[in-house]
């Protein structure tokens, strides 16, 4: 069988959550099928490993797509020109776009469809872009993959697309994130919070993430507390920031507030491993590989009630309203005096954490893929 597959995605030090998925998920199915071969359909020069293994062939196609233009070109001529010289047997497209000129059969994975519900925080181009393709790319899709039960939900309300088509295979966590040894931890702490202890956020910063209000709550937090906690931001400035930005200058504590932008995998296993918590109060996720991440740690998390993030979460992290400063704030003292409470969500993130593997993820896509042969 021949299978080609969207791998814009794939970018050296900057893989976020879309190119997680389909590094983790085709690393482990190509190297589970070598008799099959894989196309891999880049949009600029490519890093070397990404090709995993002989039976993969990287294929560049012009021009990089990252402007909805852009993406209309790339779906439309360039892969469906590939598609029809390569001839694949299925086109697996893993960021929610496919190409609407093709025949094949194509799986179309859908991480979320968070522009349906905050359409503020994308440019006018890109939600004209959605409004007119999106139901276009559902409808023609053989099937649609997703990563958690709300998100199928959300997709099915939404659009009215047929429950039978969408499949749950949700998201996993990489090998490096492991618990760490207290001399580990204060190793980190040492290097990246002035040896204190630390919450984290972790992810690309822009609005729907909430990263303002975070930073107002951790203030409040310092207000009312006397520790020494920081709080770190490891992720990269993305759109939309101003807000973030004024944040952190009107924030009274904001010496103890760390920027460490975009943190490559090496480094960031260790910052998630020593974090006291993970503090990520996202107004909208269709999954939240930060939360599982964390969990993969024996790091609690503070997330949000709302969307996906309790069905990851499960009973292993405080649920707050993301939208409410207070209840983060208050979120953020127990974590940080109530030891025994702490260890309880520890605990039962262990059990939690069995659900999500990126094993299990490869092998219901590859699931798909064989039923649509």
């Amino acid at each position: 069988m021949k299978i080609a597959v969207n791998t814009r995605f794939l970018l050296k030090n900057k893989l976020e959550g879309i190119g997680k998925f389909t590094k983790e998920t085709f690393r482990r199915i190509v190297q589970a099928h070598p008799e099959h071969e894989f196309i891999f359909f880049f949009d600029r020069p490519y890093d070397e490993s990404f090709i995993f293994e002989k039976n993969v062939t990287p294929v560049v196609l012009f021009p990089p797509a990252r402007h909805p233009i852009l993406f209309v070109w790339w779906f439309e001529f360039a892969i469906a020109r590939a598609l029809k010289r390569y001839q694949p047997d299925i086109f697996v497209s893993t960021d929610g776009y496919l190409t609407l000129n093709t025949n094949i059969k194509t799986l179309l994975v859908v991480h979320d469809i968070a522009f349906v519900h905050f359409p503020q925080y994308v440019s006018k181009a890109a939600n004209l872009h959605y409004q007119y393709f999106t139901p276009k790319y559902l409808e023609k899709a053989t099937k649609i993959a997703t990563v958690s039960k709300y998100s199928k939900q959300d997709i099915i309300k939404q659009y009215s697309t047929n429950s039978k088509k969408i499949e749950v295979v949700y998201n996993g966590c990489d090998d490096g994130f492991r618990p760490l040894s207290l001399a580990e931890k204060v190793t980190v702490e040492d290097e990246y919070s002035q040896g204190c202890p630390y919450f984290l956020y972790l992810g690309s910063i822009h609005p729907r993430k909430n990263v303002a209000r975070l930073i107002q709550a951790f203030d409040q937090f310092k207000a009312k507390t006397d520790n020494t906690f920081k709080l770190l931001l490891a992720g990269r400035m993305a759109w939309q920031i101003k807000e973030v930005v004024q944040a952190i200058e009107q924030a009274q504590y904001k010496s103890d507030i760390i920027h460490l932008d975009y943190v490559p995998d090496d480094k960031l296993h260790t910052i998630v491993g020593a974090a006291h918590a993970l503090t990520y109060v996202s107004l909208f996720e269709g999954f939240g590989i930060p939360i599982l991440e964390a969990m993969n740690c024996d790091v609690p998390s503070i997330t949000s009630k709302v969307t996906s993030m309790p069905e990851v979460a499960g009973k292993a992290g405080i649920l707050v309203d993301p939208y409410n400063i207070n209840e983060i704030t208050n979120a953020m003292k127990k974590m940080a005096t109530n030891t025994n409470f702490r260890n309880s969500l520890i605990a039962k993130g262990r059990i939690q954490r069995q659900k999500y593997t990126w094993d299990l993820t490869a092998e219901r896509v590859w699931k798909m893929i064989l039923e649509m042969t």
